[in-house]
């Protein structure tokens, strides 16, 4: 199945689109950008230049995905989260000239496979949210998010351990977790967690 785009939606002709995947009213998708199969970008939502997205993710109404990032499989950005490219914002370097895109070096966010990133939340420049893991909503992150972590508030910080289901893991002895809604077992180790079966 082709890639769908509503007339309203800006993709760039260079840009490449994956089967199945579909581009909603008011969304921009920029030059080179690369979504695989089976991608919703919602309304209104922004997709920069160069930025790779694996298939089946979703980008709901008014996300921001600033170049370079990139988004393994699976992933879901919540409605008007972004994703940020500068460490250092200006709009004018200290000469008091207008910065172009040659006067800074963009460093992206990385959103590895599985991960959610909850309605308003913000991704600072560089950092890395882990597998499986969840921002919570409004969420500020400042620095890198570990496989199936859950974190919220301003600066973000781990609150709990979520499974694959995105449920809060239950604990069952000492550096052991599980999902309530898989049954799935998790080690903590190190303060990473990772499924008994990946051991």
């Amino acid at each position: 199945m082709e890639a769908r785009i509503m007339p309203s939606a800006d993709v760039d002709e260079r840009a490449q689109l994956g089967e199945g995947t579909t581009i909603w009213h008011l969304a921009q998708v920029r030059e080179h950008a690369k979504l695989g199969r089976n991608c919703i970008v919602g309304r209104g939502a922004y997709v920069g230049t160069g930025v790779e997205i694996g298939d089946n993710c979703k980008l709901q109404n008014y996300a921001l995905v600033y170049e370079p990032a990139k988004l393994e499989d699976g992933v879901f950005i919540g409605p008007a989260a972004v994703l940020t490219n500068d460490i250092y914002p200006r709009s004018i370097d200290p000469s008091g000239k207008l910065k172009r895109g040659d006067d800074w070096e963009a460093k992206g966010v990385t959103v590895r496979e599985g991960a959610a990133v909850g309605a308003r939340a913000v991704i600072v420049a560089g950092v890395t949210v882990g597998r499986w893991a969840m921002v919570a909503a409004g969420a500020v992150v400042t620095k890198d998010v570990p496989d199936f972590a859950l974190v919220a508030g301003v600066p973000a910080r781990r609150i709990k351990w979520v499974g694959k289901a995105g449920v809060p893991l239950e604990e069952t002895g000492p550096d052991r977790w599980r999902c309530p809604r898989t049954g799935a077992e998790y080690m903590e180790k190190d303060g990473t967690l990772s499924e008994v079966s990946e051991q």
